[in-house]
């Protein structure tokens, strides 16, 4: 947590505006530290302990934020793209002013669970190659799925580039000319899913991530609502196998 913080940049940190915003509110009585009206927004504050006001409103500081997010089709894993939707189009002013950006990434047709935070030091725990945080995908797929194919997938298949995966697990929920599947993957190659499946043949047409570590989609969610991670969930989501 930051200690010895400026009082304007602690402010426009939490979306109260610019510093000259921050300035005006200031000029105008309306920003209290420790009970006292307070004109210098030079200020220093230690978050942790002293009490700040603005226009009455106690205001309570966070370093960190982590978002649940259930990501939408036409929508791009980014924090800013030239010519598509970004992940952040979906998220409220109060959350962007603290610069979050998603955890690894989704592909723009694929569906589901997507965690956006500020926090690097824990996306780069979650994203480490080393880590071999599973991730668990539903998936319809053209083609009738067997247990040639979960054989295949539990050894590693070969993708189209000589790349050998890791073993993964394959469930047929149903077979048939379309096929339902769920797939965990405990790596995160550029569309892998699709990848894996074309190396056997068949092609996904429709592709959803259901968990994240031992981190769950909340199914109440709708296509584009996030949340709030709890403090539970947050140690799901770094829980290995």
């Amino acid at each position: 947590m930051a200690k010895g913080m400026r009082l304007d940049k602690l402010l426009s940190n939490l979306g109260y505006g610019s510093r000259k915003d921050i300035k005006l509110a200031l000029k105008s009585r309306i920003v209290k530290v420790n009970g006292e009206l307070e004109k210098d927004p030079a200020r220093h504050v230690d978050p942790e302990k002293d009490v700040v006001e603005y226009n009455g409103e106690r205001i309570e500081y966070r370093e960190f934020i982590y978002l649940m997010l259930n990501k939408p089709d036409g929508y791009v894993s980014a924090t800013f793209d030239n010519r598509d939707k970004t992940v952040l189009d979906l998220i409220d002013g109060e959350y962007l002013v603290f610069e979050p950006f998603p955890v690894g990434r989704l592909d723009k047709d694929t569906e589901g669970l997507l965690v956006l935070t500020n926090d690097g030091a824990l996306a780069h725990r979650v994203l480490s190659p080393k880590k071999h945080v599973k991730k668990r995908y539903f998936a319809l797929v053209e083609g009738e799925v067997t247990s040639d194919d979960i054989e295949a997938f539990s050894e590693g298949v070969e993708l189209e580039d000589g790349y050998k995966t890791l073993p993964s697990q394959l469930e047929i929920l149903e077979s048939g000319e379309t096929s339902r599947i769920e797939l965990t993957i405990y790596e995160g190659k550029f569309h892998q899913v699709k990848r894996m499946f074309e190396a056997v043949g068949k092609k996904v047409t429709y592709l959803k991530r259901l968990s994240m570590g031992n981190l769950r989609l909340d199914e109440s969610l709708g296509l584009g609502e996030y949340r709030e991670l709890t403090g539970e969930e947050l140690l799901m989501l770094e829980e290995e196998r």
